[in-house]
């Protein structure tokens, strides 16, 4: 059977790809240490997990989940809104997704025709872009460069959304992530401030994609788009419970919005899926609530916090380029150009699985990643020191 013109146009998925180099790798008896894809080797706390034993064995828990996840966790996320962020929503204006690539995913669907415009970071999360083209939409590059802290430059944006409207096209949807993946930038209110300012003036929806927010150092506080003035009548955010409670492999997260907003994903979810399952979310209640979860969390941030700082004395010792980051488990690293100057992304991380050691090229998050490669944080201290050391010549 031939796959659909849909299928054919998209790239390899970064991260499937690096699963089979290092597939190829271990069938070949290297000792590998992955440092590519963002997945804690951490464990999901234990009152979390108690909890799913104790619910997955109630006979109620094995219908069908509601399409917008329980009342009583989207009671607690609307209370953790408040708390952290000092936002208000209600419980209709959240709503439950399996893991919020799938909200990512799906939320094109509810907003673009074929044929129209919508906006996406590079480099970025790849699933921004495919989500895009999936929808039949058409990709709008926004830089993420260097010169510019990794922040968009709302100039030339200003001047692509002009360009397009002497065309009679707008552009109706902006991916935007902060704390940033690959990057690890981050980005502060007043300049969240000039991004909603430009949904408004455009009437660009935001997807706001905070997956990251918890994820924090050295005193810095992500910020919730909803902070911001205005932001409710051009925003959707998604959360996830992945990285801040090291449940990649649970698939929970959820999606905040004003109910014109939100309902435009609620509709593609209600004919796509059937929701989080219901054990699943009453332990996603436990991770929100429980006392002895914060302070394992807190703990974890601080085992995070040290591997950041391992790697960067590291990469000091080095002489390798890079900016100490703020938040997320990564470290985007600028690559010597003399060692590597064609495809460099994709050459030094070959050269570094030779050697047993997994990045993730910067160009797999999109064009203006080349030139840069993404290390995780997610193994030991031990682990990620042995992993710089073997790779040490190619800086």
């Amino acid at each position: 059977m031939n796959p659909s013109n849909r299928i054919q146009s998209l790239p390899p998925y970064l991260f499937a790809e690096v699963d089979k180099k290092v597939a190829k790798a271990k069938s070949e008896g290297k000792d590998i240490i992955n440092l590519s894809i963002g997945d804690p080797d951490l464990p999901t706390p234990k009152p979390v997990v108690e909890k799913l034993c104790e619910a997955v064995r109630n006979p109620e828990t094995h219908h069908y989940p509601s399409y917008a996840g329980m009342k009583d966790l989207r009671v607690e996320i609307s209370k953790w809104m408040k708390k952290r962020f000092n936002v208000s929503f209600t419980e209709d204006e959240i709503c439950t997704l399996i893991g919020s690539k799938e909200g990512i995913a799906h939320l094109p669907l509810g907003i673009i025709n074929p044929g129209e415009y919508a906006i996406y970071p590079d480099p970025g999360y790849p699933v921004y872009r495919t989500s895009i083209m999936f929808a039949g939409g058409n990709p709008i590059q926004m830089p993420l460069k260097e010169e510019n802290k990794f922040l968009p430059d709302l100039g030339k944006l200003k001047k692509d959304v002009r360009h397009l409207k002497t065309w009679g096209n707008k552009a109706k949807l902006m991916f935007l992530n902060y704390p940033n993946n690959p990057t690890s930038a981050v980005i502060d209110k007043k300049f969240l401030k000039e991004i909603v300012d430009f949904a408004i003036e455009n009437e660009i929806l935001i997807c706001y994609d905070n997956a990251y927010s918890e994820m924090t150092y050295d005193n810095y506080v992500a910020p919730s788009i909803f902070e911001i003035k205005d932001a409710e009548k051009v925003a959707i955010e998604m959360f996830s419970f992945s990285k801040t409670y090291n449940m990649t492999g649970w698939r929970i997260g959820f999606a905040v919005g004003k109910s014109e907003n939100l309902n435009l994903l609620k509709k593609v979810k209600e004919n796509f899926d059937s929701g989080v399952f219901n054990a699943i979310q009453i332990a996603a209640i436990e991770a929100l609530t429980n006392k002895n979860v914060e302070k394992t969390e807190m703990q974890n941030m601080k085992i995070f916090e040290e591997r950041r700082n391992v790697v960067c004395e590291k990469l000091d010792e080095l002489g390798a380029k890079f900016e100490k980051p703020k938040a997320t488990f990564y470290i985007w690293v600028k690559i010597n150009k003399k060692k590597f100057k064609e495809n460099p992304s994709m050459k030094f991380c070959d050269n570094a699985i030779e050697k047993g050691v997994v990045l993730t090229p910067g160009v797999g998050f999109g064009e203006y990643g080349e030139g840069f490669v993404r290390i995780a944080i997610t193994q030991s201290k031990n682990k990620i020191a042995e992993g710089i050391e073997r790779i040490k010549d190619l800086f």
